[in-house]
């Protein structure tokens, strides 16, 4: 959907010979698949449909976010006013906190035997700010990262993304640096995307990163203490400490 090249440290799967839009229709198969295996292994159990509806939502939330995250950002149109920290928020959400963090915690409550909608409900708050303090960091990785620690080339900058370097560097630019944003943002050419990277540069950005980064990892601990139970701490820390400070 964002034409990128390269995915996880491999080449992207349309870009395979032979492939191209089949891709579309293998998508579709990989994901009629959880369903059969569900029905295979879990169909007798008590959490069986619980677990349907779990990977149903999540694939509905996850398109969604994908949805506004297209919307936001069509190629060959750059809007700036659209880069709101709301509807950043709300794309991450959707499109990855849910089914990358939410889901996978969820699914093993339910067959643990853990169904509440309050446990449920506390597991999500911490496991969506979860969500939000990964996509961040995807993004700041997107154009400050190593491609090969990775894994990708990022092209947040020539697809016109919606991205949190381009919310925070919005709010913080005066008019001009604001008119060189929209010269070169959303263009493949070179040049404009370094122009980009110099002025996400000239405002500090990766410094303002490693603060939300601190910040973040300290309300996450906070979320953790306030809302883990019946589950242990150590779940959420662990996961929590897997991303923190990642370079991939």
């Amino acid at each position: 959907m964002d034409s990128s090249l390269t995915r996880r440290g491999q080449i992207c799967w349309y870009q395979k010979p032979g492939i191209g839009l089949d891709a579309i229709n293998d998508a579709l198969l990989l994901e009629a698949c959880i369903y059969r295996l569900l029905r295979f292994y879990c169909r007798e159990q008590p959490y069986y449909l619980n677990l349907l509806e779990l990977f149903l939502q999540s694939s509905y939330q996850t398109e969604i976010g994908q949805t506004l995250d297209l919307i936001t950002a069509p190629q060959g149109h750059v809007d700036l006013d659209r880069y709101t920290e709301k509807r950043y928020k709300s794309i991450v959400k959707y499109k990855t906190a849910f089914y990358s963090f939410y889901l996978p915690v969820a699914a093993a409550m339910y067959m643990a035997g853990i169904d509440g909608e309050k446990e449920h409900a506390n597991a999500m708050k911490i496991l969506l700010e979860m969500g939000e303090f990964f996509q961040i960091q995807d993004d700041y990785l997107d154009l400050f990262g190593d491609p090969s620690v990775t894994g990708k080339v990022g092209t947040d900058i020539q697809d016109n993304k919606c991205s949190w370097l381009v919310v925070q560097c919005l709010l913080r630019a005066t008019p001009q640096q604001r008119q060189i944003l929209e010269d070169n943002y959303g263009q493949k050419d070179p040049d404009k995307v370094a122009q980009v990277k110099a002025l996400y540069e000239a405002l500090d950005l990766p410094a303002v990163f490693f603060k939300y980064e601190e910040d973040s990892y300290s309300r996450l601990q906070t979320l953790i203490e306030q809302y883990s139970a019946p589950l242990p701490q150590a779940i959420f820390l662990e996961l929590a400490n897997k991303i923190y400070k990642r370079k991939k």
